[in-house]
């Protein structure tokens, strides 16, 4: 048999990584690397990277961190696939437990206490957005692509999205949760989900810039940022007429006067794409799914992310455990198991969600000594966001 070399045992070594970590004068790298995963996240990346920034937090020479993915995407999400494999053969805990860290992981950066720039090039969607939509610096680039689909998979968005979501103009944030749209980076820069927008070929030279900062300063980390940031104000246009409809229908108390308002609006604007796409996504989502999400998001506009991360472990919980809805388990089925694209959801229709159902998924478990709520460590506010809305 042929022996490696030792740079072919390095450079395998590399690739078998989920998680590589490098230093670069006072800058620290964090990089996703399941590119044949688009950098799903599992349970080993999550403590990685929670270690990793916790040490460079408390590390007085780094200045700044910057998170990206390799490959093709930032990350896809969290690896639904293994987590469902693991609740099914053992127990809902499992999952359960993979959701506190990745939560309260998703807490550390909303609340780090140095510059933090994410570089989201590519694929980011659920957990990926969990990663970069709490960062202080959010950069994309015209190869981003930002959703949140879960209400198709019979879950809701969470990663603290119900505190990112409602944060946005109007009634932008419950546009996305419940119909999953795709977004691309310069709409994600007007509307506030991202700082700045960079195109891709300019990514290395802001990285190499960025790890000549030798200020932990977040205005020193903005100015460089700066110097290759573009600005798109045709997408803020289209996207502030887009929003006059969003709001019109997006405003209304229920999911059924959302989706009526939304076929309404399909009939007087029917050359509008993203309304028709907006009804056939709601009609293909779990029903309970779309109930669960609009309370969520709605609830997270007047809260603190802590609330919000320990509401939405609350919810999840309560579906994993599969005594109030299985439709996490369905989608899953249907989307990662089967592939069929063809889940059964229970109920079927909006009007069998009874308010009293969705009440029991955001209640406390009482009955279940495997649960107890997510307690979050005590930790001061994030550095200033420099987030806002270009609307």
């Amino acid at each position: 048999m042929q022996s490696l070399s030792s740079t072919e045992l390095f450079r395998r070594d590399l690739t078998e990584q989920p998680v590589l970590f490098e230093e670069h004068s006072g800058v620290r790298k964090v990089i996703l690397n399941r590119p044949s995963k688009l950098n799903s996240l599992n349970l080993e990346m999550i403590s990685q990277m929670f270690s990793k920034l916790k040490i460079y937090e408390d590390d007085p020479t780094v200045n700044a961190v910057i998170l990206k993915g390799n490959g093709k995407a930032f990350c896809a999400g969290g690896d639904v696939f293994q987590i469902t494999c693991s609740m099914l053969t053992g127990h809902w805990s499992f999952g359960a437990s993979f959701y506190k860290k990745q939560l309260t992981l998703d807490h550390l950066i909303a609340t780090y206490k140095k510059p933090l720039v994410c570089l989201t090039n590519g694929v980011v969607m659920g957990g990926g957005a969990g990663l970069s939509m709490h960062a202080s610096f959010r950069v994309v680039t015209e190869k981003t692509v930002f959703a949140m689909p879960e209400a198709i998979l019979g879950i809701f968005p969470d990663v603290g999205a119900s505190h990112f979501l409602s944060k946005l103009p109007g009634y932008f944030g419950e546009y996305l949760g419940l119909t999953g749209a795709r977004l691309d980076g310069e709409t994600m820069l007007a509307c506030g989900l991202a700082t700045h927008f960079v195109f891709s070929k300019d990514l290395p030279l802001l990285e190499h810039a960025l790890s000549s900062v030798d200020s932990s300063n977040a205005s020193d980390i903005l100015s460089v940022i700066n110097n290759y940031a573009c600005k798109s104000n045709m997408k803020e246009e289209e996207l502030h007429k887009r929003l006059k409809s969003i709001n019109r229908c997006f405003s209304r108390q229920t999911v059924e006067g959302i989706l009526h308002s939304l076929e309404e609006e399909l009939l007087n604007n029917s050359a509008e794409k993203w309304i028709a796409e907006a009804v056939n996504s709601m009609k293909s989502a779990s029903p309970t799914s779309l109930k669960t999400s609009l309370r969520s998001i709605r609830e997270g506009r007047g809260q603190t992310i802590e609330q919000c991360l320990a509401r939405e472990y609350t919810i999840f919980c309560n579906i994993v455990r599969r005594k109030i809805t299985n439709d996490f388990y369905e989608g899953s089925r249907a989307i990662f198991f089967d592939k069929d694209k063809k889940p059964k959801w229970e109920p079927p229709k909006l009007e069998l969600v009874g308010a009293e159902m969705v009440d029991m998924l955001f209640k406390a478990i009482e009955d279940d000594d495997d649960w107890n709520c997510l307690q979050l460590p005590a930790r001061s506010s994030n550095m200033l966001d420099h987030a806002r809305s270009k609307l």
